[in-house]
């Protein structure tokens, strides 16, 4: 799943938290994307239990490759 991190309403890191406690989904990975790339946040994402961080603006004809180089 690729997750907005700045989301309204209930954001990222929430999404992740419920997903991580729900049996059914908890193994399933989780990809943020994010405008918010510093290293101090990406260490805190993946810490938190995200298979990794794209960064925004990204390129969409790269997207792909970078969703499979995360789950490799």
């Amino acid at each position: 799943i690729m997750v907005d991190v700045m989301m309204p309403g209930m954001d990222g890191i929430e999404v992740l938290a419920e997903l991580l406690t729900n049996p059914d989904t908890a193994a399933i990975p989780v990809i943020f994307v994010t405008a918010r790339a510093r290293p101090p946040d990406i260490e805190a994402y993946i810490a938190q239990g995200a298979r990794g961080v794209i960064t925004k603006p990204f390129d969409p004809l790269q997207l792909g490759d970078q969703v499979l180089a995360l789950m490799g």
